[in-house]
Parts: structure tokens; C-alpha cells; sequence
């Protein structure tokens, strides 16, 4: 699996129902924060290594009803610190 991130500019007061409504509805999707800036969310969805990011966007976020605009970013490598 590979994690893209996708900031989510909706319409406005929708914010909410958006973020609950892909929650609900979009399995690829692992977190949705609200954000502050040019963007409102900020979701982060996995997908299978062929699976195409730009159809996955167009048809799974962008079809969502409030969603204004969004910018797709592609991940390559993870990393965390350890804990002690």
C-alpha cells in the first residue's frame, strides 16, 4: 500500500460534513484532520501500489458533494523516530 495525502478546499460551512461524509464513505481513507490555511482538510488515503492516484482523486474525492478544489500529494518514504 502507498499513502497519498490530499488537501480538501470545501465550500463554506461544509468542512464538517465532508470530512464525516468521506469517513463514512471512502475505505481507502485512513485520517482526516481539519486544517487551517488555503485548505480545510487534509486526508490521508491508501492505496494499491497500480492504482491510479489522479482517478482515485477524481472519482472518490472530488465527486463528494462540497468538495471545491484539491491538491494531491504523493508520498515516498515513511519515517518515525523511537520512542524511549
Amino acid at each position: 500500500m502507498r499513502a497519498i495525502f490530499v488537501m480538501i478546499k470545501c465550500d463554506m460551512g461544509q468542512a464538517y460534513r465532508v470530512a464525516r461524509e468521506m469517513a463514512d464513505s471512502i475505505e481507502e481513507l485512513s485520517e482526516m484532520h481539519s486544517i487551517s490555511g488555503q485548505y480545510d482538510l487534509l486526508g490521508k488515503f491508501y492505496l494499491e501500489p497500480d492504482r491510479d492516484i489522479g482517478l482515485f482523486v477524481v472519482e472518490k474525492v472530488q465527486t463528494v458533494s462540497g468538495v471545491k478544489d484539491t491538491y494531491t500529494l504523493q508520498t515516498f518514504n515513511a519515517f518515525s523516530g523511537t520512542r524511549g
